[in-house]
């Protein structure tokens, strides 16, 4: 029974590594890399993750366009954010900007401008080829569409 405790409360804390903008770092310019990062500094510029987490904590502050697998918003995000996986902007961050992603999270008390796309991800080569097929332009009742 500890083993599940402790594996759920591991899942339940950020795993950051040593990647880490620290209060007090400003970075400008680009940040690129494949891996999960905190951010408690200020980064202005462009960020790019790939399949890595951004977070930014309650002390950082980002004026970037960013792409990462998930964004985590407890600070202040200042660009348009496009997440492949999740955006969640917790109860005390701020973003304005345009928001792309599959998944949104937005708790109560969050600040919140701008748009939100959300993108549906097809994960099997079955549903992407249907997806890209046209589709005949012959009309049908409304109660045999597929939803």
């Amino acid at each position: 029974m500890s083993k599940i405790y402790d594996d759920l409360k591991r899942a339940d804390q950020p795993r950051y590594g040593n990647n880490v903008v620290s209060s007090g770092l400003r970075v400008k310019g680009e940040l690129s890399g494949d891996e999960d990062l905190l951010v408690d500094g200020n980064i202005e510029g462009q960020v790019q993750l790939g399949n890595g987490v951004l977070t930014i904590g309650a002390k950082g502050k980002i004026v970037a366009d960013v792409m990462a697998r998930e964004i985590v918003v407890y600070g202040d995000a200042t660009g348009n954010l496009v997440a492949q996986d999740r955006i969640q902007i917790k109860k005390d961050g701020s973003v304005v900007g345009d928001l792309t992603t599959a998944r949104i999270m937005i708790e109560d008390g969050a600040y919140f401008k701008g748009s939100i796309e959300i993108v549906r991800q097809t994960t099997d080569t079955a549903a992407r080829q249907k997806s890209s097929q046209p589709v005949p332009a012959t009309a049908a009742p409304a109660d045999s569409q597929p939803h």
